[in-house]
């Protein structure tokens, strides 16, 4: 029997479908997106007192452990820096080569100046990085890459494809307890880690201990976008729960900060096993740095619109051609309807004529209709979930097989355009 604490936390936390949009509020909108930007909700806890990233940046050198992580090292496995958070002198010394980016202690400046999108430094009395946490944006924001690659002005909400997140991970010298958790040992997690690849993440795993699929491909999804979500109810690849149930699950449960996350169709031995030993579906931290920030989070996530891509990026013709397709012989527009690109339905594998490996591993069994606006953003990597089809004319040709609806090899091309158009 569900407890009246639990049915509080329940009604608290949007666990199921409760959100609203409060985009309109500037005021809140503005809280949520320093909190998206800077807050860490206390996951130093985990990635500084546990797994010693902060050691690992340092380096040897500097008072850590290994070689450090220089800006080039930080640029390779996806992290970003805000180059409007460099000052003018910086910025010259950069390019004078002063400022060296093969040296640790230069990425020890940089989150001095809060610019490494989505890490928070703690900085000692005696000027010394003592802390290291993670926030929203680490994961949901990328650069326009307009000072150099890797570097420039934040794309908030856009998913970082580049991110490798199992590497960043792997810089721990103390996986163990992540390896306990998992029943593992330390070899093969990080053997897993390391196959998650660039833009890849599994929210899941620490759920269900599910590390590969039953065709014996890694079970990682691609980082999802952030924006264009004011009017999508459900939120990830298989419909959770809403934005504010999501963002309490990741900045509790895998951020690992200090909130509160409440789901009892989490708690089922058989299908969460790892969930259920270590009392994911119920979580109350105290304090708890999360929850209070939740309808501000909302409110700035839901006032970002997909973003629009770059005219010389598609032909315009086509992709007017492509829309009448779209609307009517490709049928895409039966679950993609106009003007939120998305039914806020959830479908059965079948429907999609794709394995349901993914969607049963969520309490929903079944898929979630995504919305396509912004897809330019989302091209590294592939599409659906887990990047199985490479280009947008792999998807269209799938749907035109599963749904037998003859496209020409025009009519798919031009369709394709009217993607690239979104």
């Amino acid at each position: 029997m569900i407890s009246m604490i639990a049915l509080i936390q329940c009604t608290k936390f949007d666990v199921f479908h409760n959100d609203h949009y409060d985009g309109g509020k500037p005021a809140l909108v503005k809280e949520g997106k320093e909190i998206f930007r800077y807050d860490t909700y206390g996951d130093e806890s985990f990635w500084t007192d546990l797994l010693h990233i902060d050691k690992a940046i340092l380096g040897s050198a500097n008072g850590g452990f290994g070689a450090g992580v220089s800006p080039q090292t930080a640029l390779a496995v996806g992290l970003k820096v805000d180059a409007e958070a460099l000052p003018a002198d910086v910025v010259a010394k950069i390019k004078s080569g002063e400022i060296k980016l093969d040296d640790p202690k230069s990425t020890i400046e940089l989150l001095r100046l809060n610019s490494v999108v989505g890490l928070k430094g703690t900085f000692a009395s005696d000027g010394s990085l003592s802390r290291i946490g993670i926030t929203c944006a680490v994961c949901h924001s990328t650069v326009d890459n307009s000072f150099m690659p890797g570097v420039g002005k934040r794309l908030d909400a856009w998913p970082n494809r580049d991110l490798n997140v199992g590497a960043v991970i792997s810089l721990t010298d103390n996986a163990q307890p992540i390896a306990d958790m998992l029943h593992v040992d330390e070899a093969t997690l990080r053997t897993v880690l390391g196959m998650w690849g660039p833009g890849k993440f599994s929210a899941q795993l620490i759920l269900d201990g599910k590390a590969f699929r039953p065709d014996g491909k890694i079970a990682a999804n691609l980082i999802p976008a952030a924006f264009g979500l004011k009017d999508i109810e459900l939120t990830t690849y298989t419909g959770f729960g809403d934005i504010s149930y999501w963002n309490a699950f990741v900045g509790t449960n895998e951020m690992h900060g200090k909130g509160s996350f409440f789901d009892p169709r989490l708690n089922d031995p058989v299908k969460y096993p790892i969930a259920v030993e270590n009392g994911l579906w119920n979580v109350m931290s105290n304090p708890d740095l999360l929850t209070s920030k939740l309808p501000a989070l909302r409110a700035y996530q839901h006032s970002i619109d997909a973003p629009k891509p770059p005219a010389s990026s598609f032909d315009r013709s086509s992709a007017g051609r492509g829309k009448a397709i779209f609307l009517t012989k490709a049928k895409c527009a039966s679950c993609h309807a106009l003007p939120l690109l998305a039914d806020n339905k959830l479908h059965a594998a079948d429907e999609l004529g794709i394995d349901d490996f993914e969607a049963m591993r969520s309490p929903t069994g079944k898929y979630r209709t995504m919305p396509l606006g912004g897809l330019f953003t989302k091209v590294k990597g592939g599409f659906y979930h887990d990047g199985r089809f490479a280009t947008l004319k792999d998807v269209v040709n799938h749907y035109d097989t599963h749904l037998k609806t003859n496209l020409s090899s025009a009519e798919k091309h031009d369709l394709v355009e009217y993607l690239k158009s979104l």
